[in-house]
């Protein structure tokens, strides 16, 4: 009965020390705002200042897990190059030991005088006592979270201290002492430590356990030494879950943190237990207490970076090379590589790599909005899964072109080049926008496939004749890009004008189905919102096409004032026009035909 009270007094520490440590780091994080996160991807333009901040970061919100998975959200979403990253979770390793030193102060004891004032009861009281007056009385939330973070400091404090009251006893137990030799060899106290971090999954809390078994006055270096090479691996269990859903280079960092504590257990494992066979250390018997512990846990850590820092570069590669680029990934990653910032002083060359990064855009636009458009006749999970990827590709191509394209506008450049420049910033923002209403497209596929939503047979087939005239347009707008066709590109406004008139009807037949009792209002709702965005992506094509066709003019108007190439009274812009509604025209009845494009079609 004492073990089983003993057990459940630590655990109860255990859960104060936790929601103590993760109460103050979330008050920490925001009093901060988001003034962490911009340092975090803003002021890493070097590997030495990254492992400062990471340092610093860590420090503040106590925990190297949570800065190592913000650092993985940025590097997934393009704002953060891997190799910053690498620096960010070096320092967060470091960053991560301070918290041992803040424990420390949870065993200041006195029995008068300043010791007494000084003492861990005393401190916890103060600030718990002022952190609840924050928390309560004040109505500003910047008070509010500063008196979560001194409820926080308080709450560890004491689970500190619940932990140590209930080891204590522990001194006078042989099973224990015996256990604790036990640790003393090298391969099992790395794996305890290892064990114990994943399960608590904080490197911090089991710094905090072990300092507490220090008080006991039995714990040796020898069984202390390997528990904290053990400590860094476990605590990269949390890293590597966040990881799951990220994209290579998410992966690639978690896998970062994980490779920089491997490299560290293994590294001094081998140096420090090699030398002790020829010169068997003196101080392997010395008594471990909570400041020799805290003082260990940061040697191992800055000794590991001090050691790893010079190979950020080699690490990079590594990393690389166990989390390999698909084929379909590099060729996406190719076309970013063409805007090179050194051609930005040749404008005539920057145009040129730009045109080519956007036909790449093009082409997996086209790829997309096709994808989209086959979900509504054959959802597939995978594929929805593959539109929202290609989705943050197009849109990361956008902010890639549009940055480049910004910076050759400060560039010294002829008319020409200028009109071409602003133009091509009009033409992506068409091409982006056209990318959001495929993914809107495939998001009410996978609303209909959840909700079990269907259509009569007459909407599907009305909607495959609107799909069967998407899909001409949006292969006419990206091959007219490509090729330059301006002939081709006079085609797409009145096709769109078609698309328009389409939607339009078909919102109406829906209507009168609707008021017959032949369809339902959810059904109604949803037909409407996919027939308004195949306008809206015709639009966008004829926007597009209106950008391609004012690059050739002379004139200085560069400003797309509608979706018209050329005025619609004119002969071409009629027999286009003509030629598309014949080709689309509904009738009163509707051959029934399933709109699907292969994937693979260029």
């Amino acid at each position: 009965m004492a073990i089983f009270s003993m057990v459940l007094s630590l655990l109860c520490g255990v859960s104060f020390f936790l929601f103590g440590m993760s109460l103050m780091g979330d008050g920490l994080k925001s009093v901060a705002g988001n003034k962490l996160e911009a340092f975090l991807y803003k002021m890493t333009n070097t590997p030495l200042k990254g492992v400062a901040l990471g340092t610093g970061v860590t420090s503040v919100i106590q925990s190297s897990s949570a800065t190592t998975v913000m650092v993985i959200g940025f590097v997934n979403s393009g704002m953060m190059k891997l190799k910053q990253a690498i620096g960010i979770i070096m320092g967060a390793n470091i960053g991560t030991s301070i918290t041992g030193w803040i424990l420390c102060l949870s065993y200041i004891q006195g029995s008068g005088g300043i010791a007494s004032i000084l003492s861990t009861a005393t401190i916890s009281a103060v600030v718990a006592v002022i952190g609840i007056m924050l928390r309560m009385v004040c109505k500003r939330s910047v008070y509010r979270n500063i008196g979560n973070i001194m409820l926080g400091f308080a709450i560890l404090m004491n689970g500190m201290q619940m932990m140590s009251g209930a080891v204590s006893p522990l001194r006078e137990s042989p099973v224990f002492i015996d256990m604790l030799t036990m640790f003393s060899n090298p391969i099992a106290g790395i794996l305890v430590g290892i064990a114990f971090t994943a399960v608590l999954q904080s490197a911090s809390a089991t710094v905090g356990v072990l300092q507490a078994l220090s008080v006991t006055g039995i714990l040796t270096f020898a069984s202390a030494f390997p528990i904290v090479l053990g400590i860094g691996v476990g605590a990269a269990c949390p890293v590597l879950i966040s990881a799951v859903g990220a994209n290579k280079n998410g992966k690639r960092t978690a896998l970062v943190y994980l490779l920089n504590d491997l490299f560290g257990l293994i590294l001094w494992s081998i140096v420090f237990y090699t030398l002790n066979a020829f010169i068997h250390f003196g101080f392997l018997d010395m008594i471990m207490t909570p400041v020799s512990i805290a003082f260990l846990n940061t040697i191992f850590r800055v000794a590991t970076v001090v050691v790893l820092f010079p190979f950020i570069s080699k690490l990079e590669k590594l990393v690389c090379y166990l989390v390999k680029d698909s084929a379909e990934e590099l060729e996406d990653e190719a076309d970013f590589d063409l805007l090179e910032e050194r051609l930005l002083n040749y404008p005539a060359l920057a145009i040129g790599q730009c045109h080519r990064a956007m036909n790449g855009m093009a082409k997996k636009l086209r790829k997309n909005v096709n994808r989209a458009m086959n979900l509504l006749n054959d959802y597939q999970q995978d594929k929805y899964d593959k539109v929202q990827r290609k989705e943050d590709l197009i849109d990361k191509y956008e902010s890639r072109l549009g940055e480049y394209l910004i910076q050759l506008t400060k560039r010294e450049m002829n008319t020409a080049q200028t009109r071409q420049t602003s133009l091509y910033l009009h033409t992506i923002n068409d091409f982006e926008r056209i990318g959001d209403h495929a993914s809107y497209i495939a998001h009410m596929s996978n609303e209909m496939h959840d909700n079990h939503t269907n259509f009569s047979q007459t909407a599907w087939d009305e909607l495959n004749v609107v799909m069967d005239a998407v899909r001409e347009e949006i292969n006419v707008t990206c091959n007219a890009f490509m090729n330059d066709d301006r002939e081709a590109a006079q085609r797409v406004a009145p096709l769109g004008v078609v698309i328009t008139r389409l939607c339009d009807e078909l919102k109406m037949r829906h209507a009168e189905r609707l008021s017959q009792g032949k369809c339902g209002l959810e059904e109604g709702t949803v037909f409407s919102d996919i027939l308004n965005s195949f306008g809206r992506i015709a639009s966008h094509c004829a926007s597009a096409m209106t950008a391609l066709m004012k690059i050739g003019e002379e004139t200085t108007d560069i400003h797309i004032h509608n979706s018209r190439i050329y005025p619609t009274d004119s002969l071409e812009y009629y027999t286009y026009f003509k030629e598309y509604r014949q080709k689309y025209d509904i009738g009163t009845e509707v051959e029934h035909k399933l709109s699907m494009e292969p994937e693979e079609v260029e």
